[in-house]
């Protein structure tokens, strides 16, 4: 018998598949663009913010298609896309 949260986890990638393979080929597509223009920090700078803008425009996406969209989940998508913004520039962007 599995957890919990491994069995809600598991249900909802299975019920969503095609948000979170958006999702997913995006950080993809974030981590290969920050490898290669390694340096270039106004790109990489770029390329965080973007990255995070759409990362809160998924998960409002994700929550209006579920119908479960309020302003509380906006905005912890929003602190969350901040905070990895703030931590991707103090430690790996000095």
């Amino acid at each position: 018998m599995s957890h919990p949260i491994v069995r809600h986890v598991k249900k909802e990638v299975k019920e969503h598949f095609f948000d979170y393979l958006l999702l997913v080929t995006a950080g993809i597509f974030f981590l290969v663009a920050l490898n290669v223009f390694r340096g270039e920090r106004l790109l990489e700078f770029i390329f965080l913010l973007s990255f995070a803008s759409f990362y809160i425009i998924w998960g409002i996406y994700h929550h209006i298609i579920e119908d479960s969209l309020q302003l509380k989940i906006v905005v912890e998508y929003v602190l969350i896309a901040f905070t990895l913004i703030f931590l991707l520039k103090i430690i790996i962007f000095p």
